[in-house]
């Protein structure tokens, strides 16, 4: 396989998007503070991100049954190195807190579709 770079010029050479965002895979931490307990604090944080548009994506994960929920989630981040990255996420009172631990990855976006709905007369907003 080639180095990253090379592998997104590769991508955004034959017209795919290549946007490069980051992937935060966080689960619960034994030991520390109890998920809930920092939730509050982690979702201000999240609040936060979106605002300063450093937020692209974020949620909860289910277990492999897809029937519950274990305190797992799913960040993706906007940011401008994988150093900026990890500093939001080391940020994030999940992590800081001990709550939770994360890995972190290099995301290039090529495919896919997202559909935007905006009701003009109503004032609504969908995307799905």
């Amino acid at each position: 396989m080639p180095d990253w770079k090379t592998y997104q010029d590769s991508a955004k050479a034959r017209g795919a998007l290549a946007l490069e965002l980051f992937m935060v895979h966080t689960v619960p931490m034994a030991g520390g503070p109890a998920v809930p307990e920092v939730l509050p604090a982690h979702l201000e944080y999240q609040r936060k991100l979106e605002s300063q548009g450093s937020l692209f994506l974020a949620g909860p994960l289910s277990d492999e049954t897809g029937t519950q929920i274990e305190g797992a989630g799913l960040v993706i981040l906007r940011a401008e190195s994988l150093e900026q990255a990890r500093a939001l996420a080391d940020a994030d009172p999940m992590h800081s807190r001990g709550a939770r631990s994360y890995t972190l990855r290099r995301w290039l976006v090529n495919e896919g579709s997202l559909t935007l709905t905006v009701g003009v007369s109503t004032g609504t907003v969908a995307l799905s």
